[in-house]
Parts: C-alpha cells; structure tokens; sequence
C-alpha cells in the first residue's frame, strides 16, 4: 500500500483552465493534464526565479519531490506543444 500524499502548499489560481493550438476546436484535440500542483511548481521556479530546496519549502515539500514534480509539469508542457496536443489545467477550486 502507497504512503498517502502529503498536503501541498498552493498559493496560486491561474485565470485560465485550457491552452491550445490556434485554430483548432478543442473538441479535436487530446488533452494534457497539468495539477495545481505541477501549475504552483512551475510559477514558482520558472517565473519566481526560485531554487528548488526554497520553491520546494513554500508548497511544503521536500526538494527531491518538488523535482520530480517539476519535471512532470515540464515533460507535459514539451509534450503538449511539441504534438499540438490542449494543456487542460486543473484548479483547486
């Protein structure tokens, strides 16, 4: 049996749920699934400018998990662009 999830620290509600190609129905397109919590990982690196032990501090994780994180949030992100598939975000709410 897995160890559960510990809570993680979100601090951040992006004004968006969905990023797609341009001219193409969404209705056509597959989709790419990012959490709040590849979301908080990626603002809070790429856009704070933050290293991964203080980012990893703010959502309450440690910085081995808030890499992996990261690197999911990435990997889906080039994923998304290089096939053209639609970045559907997931919000807390």
């Amino acid at each position: 049996m897995p160890r559960p999830k510990n809570h993680r620290r979100i601090h951040f509600t992006p004004g968006v749920v969905y990023f797609k190609p341009r001219g193409i129905p969404l209705r056509n397109l597959e989709e790419i699934v990012l959490l709040p919590e590849e979301i908080e990982a990626l603002r809070l690196y790429e856009i704070a400018g933050l290293d991964q032990t203080r980012a990893g501090q703010k959502m309450a994780i440690s910085q081995p998990t808030f890499a992996r994180i990261l690197s999911k949030a990435r990997k889906k992100t080039a994923q998304a662009l290089i096939t053209g598939k639609a970045i559907k975000i997931i919000t807390n709410k």
